[in-house]
Parts: C-alpha cells; sequence; structure tokens
C-alpha cells in the first residue's frame, strides 16, 4: 500500500510531461486507442488498437468520434490520413467480442457511439485519405470507404461480411460501396460476404492506387501533402460539392456546384491565388 501510494505522484507527473511532449511534438491522443499527429497541415488519424487488431470497441467509437469532432474544426488542417499502427491490419471492424456480452437493450445504447465514429470520419469537411494494409474488414473498410480516397498496398484484404454472421454493414458500407462501384457490383459483394485481395479490389475500383507492400501509410502521405500545397477553402468547397452532387441528376448538381463555387470566389484564397498566378509565385493560403 505505501509503496503503491508513493509511487502515484511520480507515475502521473511522468505521464503529464508525456503528453506535454507529444503535443509539443504535433501528436494527441484520444482516450487509449487513438492518436492524432500533425505533419504540417496533414493531419493523421491514427487507429491504435494493435492488440485486437483495431477492432472498433465502444470507447474506441467514442475516441474516434471526438478526435474527428477536433479536426472538423481546426482551419489549420488541410488533409486527414486515417492510419493505423498494426502491422497486419488497417481495422477487423466491429469488437465482436464485446458485442457478444450486450444485451438488447445495451446493443440500441451503443449504436448512437458506433453511427458517430463512422460519420466522424465521413463528414470531415476536409479531403481524407486512408492508408490501407492487411486486413480492412467490416466496419474496418467502412471507415476507409467513408474516406474520400484509399491507398492500399499489396497485402490488403477488404470486404464486408456483416451478413455472415447475421447483420448488414452498419457504418454506412451499404450507401458507400454503390456509390464506388456500382448498386450491382455492391450488392454482389454484400450479398456473398466475400473478401477481396488487393489486386481485384483496385481492378474493381474499391481502392484507388495499389502501392508496395508497407507503403501505403508513405504513399498516403505523400498524396495529402501533395493535395495540402492547394488552397484549403477550395479544396472544403470542392469535397462539399462532389459530395452533396451524388445522386442528383444534372441540373441539380450543377446548382450544387453553382453554389460551392459562390462560396469561394470572393475569397481570400482565390485572390492570394490569382495574384500568385500573375506574380509567378507560389501562393501563401490566407485559409479563407
Amino acid at each position: 500500500m505505501g509503496d503503491g501510494a508513493a509511487a502515484e505522484p511520480t507515475e502521473s507527473a511522468e505521464q503529464a510531461e508525456s503528453v506535454e511532449q507529444a503535443e509539443r511534438l504535433g501528436e494527441r491522443r484520444y482516450g487509449e486507442f487513438v492518436v492524432v499527429r500533425r505533419h504540417g497541415y496533414v493531419a493523421e488519424l491514427v487507429l491504435d488498437r494493435p492488440k485486437a487488431m483495431n477492432a472498433v470497441s465502444t470507447d474506441m467509437a467514442r475516441s474516434l468520434a471526438a478526435a474527428c469532432g477536433a479536426l472538423a474544426g481546426d482551419r489549420d488542417v488541410r488533409v486527414v490520413v486515417v492510419t493505423s499502427t498494426h502491422e497486419r491490419a488497417f481495422c477487423v471492424g466491429a469488437d465482436l467480442k464485446e458485442r457478444n456480452s450486450f444485451s438488447d437493450a445495451e446493443l440500441v445504447r451503443q449504436r448512437p457511439v458506433a453511427r458517430a465514429a463512422y460519420t466522424g470520419v465521413l463528414e470531415l469537411p476536409m479531403p481524407t485519405v486512408a492508408a490501407v494494409h492487411g486486413f480492412a474488414l467490416g466496419g474496418g473498410f467502412e471507415l476507409a470507404l467513408a474516406c474520400d480516397l484509399i491507398v492500399a498496398d499489396r497485402t490488403a484484404v477488404v470486404g464486408l461480411p456483416e451478413v455472415s454472421v447475421g447483420v448488414i454493414p452498419g457504418g454506412g458500407g451499404t450507401q458507400l460501396l454503390p456509390r464506388r462501384v456500382g448498386a450491382a457490383r455492391a450488392a454482389e459483394l454484400i450479398f456473398t460476404a466475400r473478401r477481396l485481395e488487393a489486386v481485384e479490389a483496385r481492378e474493381l475500383g474499391l481502392v484507388d492506387q495499389l502501392v508496395a507492400q508497407g507503403r501505403d501509410r508513405d504513399e498516403a502521405l505523400v498524396l495529402a501533402a501533395r493535395i495540402a500545397a492547394n488552397s484549403p477553402v477550395g479544396l472544403r468547397a470542392a469535397k462539399q460539392a462532389l459530395r452533396l452532387g451524388q445522386g442528383l441528376d444534372l441540373r441539380a448538381g450543377l446548382e450544387v456546384e453553382d453554389a460551392a463555387w459562390r462560396s469561394v470566389a470572393f475569397s481570400g484564397d482565390r485572390a492570394e491565388g490569382v495574384a500568385a498566378f500573375n506574380e509567378k509565385r507560389k501562393p501563401d493560403w490566407p485559409g479563407e
């Protein structure tokens, strides 16, 4: 008892110092399982539950939602890259061991928490890139589908196997997958619950870039840096137009585009972009 009590202040001081040091280095932890690292204008949203292959527990879902809420409000973040610390998995989906312990009432209460994690990624206002390797299954693949672009290495295995365990994709999969590959292809993949290896996933359009083994994070960060060099105002407006225009007829889609254009046409970024072009220099985006 005495030894434990004496150790607590030292441990707390060490933890506080560790947190402060991480924040100075551009890193912030949300709960136990989610980390946000900053690389200039790029934020890396790290799934960090390696003992469970990043299975999304209730606690992890809360942390993801909190991290996305903070990122959404950060005007200095131009691009978000979602990565994993596990060597063999991006994310294997919902924590089924935890779910197995739930009563029906507990499952109902947990549902909004889970939804908030997936919609948190989906509704980030800036462009998002998923860096996928190993298993990205069920909710794990839905996290990737919630991003604008998916960079996968050759170890990636993706799929939505939920019907094989008596449920359906509940993190956006039934809506996001058809928008990538069409209704019939999405139906085949969801109904059969089959897993796709990286090459086939790329051929069918489930991922956007296929890179060498172990290069998914590096290449996703390179892509994010290339995107982040552009106007943050323009990037957010372009994403909004792309997202809101999906599924609309052409006339309605063009109205969405016009509204997005008007939101940037008189911005500081537009003025700086035109001036930089004429002066043959790199833009210094005001971000407003």
